[in-house]
């Protein structure tokens, strides 16, 4: 593991105009698990130190495991002190996407996540587009060729992913993500997916434009080096990564992605971003 202090002077000792703070969820809040989880340490306090000194802070997350209740819910539990209209996740986008360009999904999400989605599950149209989100152990054999045989019988095959993460952190092992899955199916069909979520660009000025925040006063605080990092910085939001969740020493060597600054955890961000207000 690098030293910890590595590009830390890039971001903040030049952070003093910074409004707008956008954390992702599972690796830099808390680990997930079997159990439900478990909070990294000194990021409950972390996030109830960022709310007192005045910072807007929103959640930015590609979970689609769950619906935002339970999210919230299991991070409330933790410690948290976070609200649902704080949450931005990819299933409400796309649910406005679906609504406003009228079209009829099949499904390839977790039935833990179905009722976000509302009365867009229960049509009985022939799809129009495959909506993909994160399976995890539903992502069987099955269920991949069910949406690969609506894909395949589109005149022009449309489909919408809830992320493009390649891997994520889950129990202490590393998981194949929802872009993984999404490839499979863009190789089959011939497609190219629409993403929605992180890293687009829309997903990041969503939260922003909530908070009424300028992409240059702003950062993004995750574990992710292409999909949190490298998103934010294409619009302009400086990307801070942190040393835990799916976080590898490799990540430093990363051939396109130079974070503006490198920290050990949520906490130490905090102490850094503090020290020069």
């Amino acid at each position: 593991m690098a030293s910890s202090g590595y590009h830390e002077g890039d971001w903040y000792k030049s952070s003093k105009d910074i409004q707008g703070i956008l954390l992702d969820i599972s690796g830099v809040l808390y680990n997930s698990s079997d159990d439900g989880g478990v909070a990294i340490p000194g990021s409950v306090q972390a996030v109830n130190r960022l709310k007192s000194a005045g910072f807007k802070v929103r959640f930015c997350t590609n979970e689609t495991l769950c619906t935002r209740q339970v999210l919230v819910t299991k991070l409330t539990k933790l410690g948290f002190d976070i609200k649902m209209e704080e949450v931005f996740s990819p299933i409400p986008a796309v649910c406005h996407v679906l609504r406003q360009q009228n079209l009829i999904p099949h499904l390839l999400v977790h039935t833990d996540a179905l009722p976000d989605f509302g009365d867009l599950v229960s049509s009985k149209a022939s799809p129009t587009c495959v909506v993909i989100g994160d399976c995890a152990s539903q992502f069987t054999y099955d269920n991949l060729n069910n949406a690969f045989r609506v894909l395949i019988n589109m005149e022009k095959p449309a489909l919408i992913a809830l992320g493009r993460g390649k891997y994520y952190k889950d129990g202490g092992q590393l998981n194949l993500d929802v872009g993984s899955f999404m490839k499979v199916l863009e190789y089959a069909c011939g497609c190219q997916a629409t993403v929605v979520g992180k890293p687009a660009e829309s997903f990041f000025m969503a939260a922003l434009n909530d908070m009424e925040v300028t992409p240059d006063k702003a950062v993004m605080i995750g574990d992710d080096i292409v999909n949190d990092i490298g998103g934010a910085q294409a619009c302009g939001i400086r990307g801070l990564q942190v040393r835990t969740g799916k976080y590898r020493p490799s990540d430093e060597q990363h051939p396109e992605v130079r974070p503006a600054g490198y920290v050990d955890n949520l906490a130490d961000a905090v102490d850094l971003l503090l020290s020069n207000r």
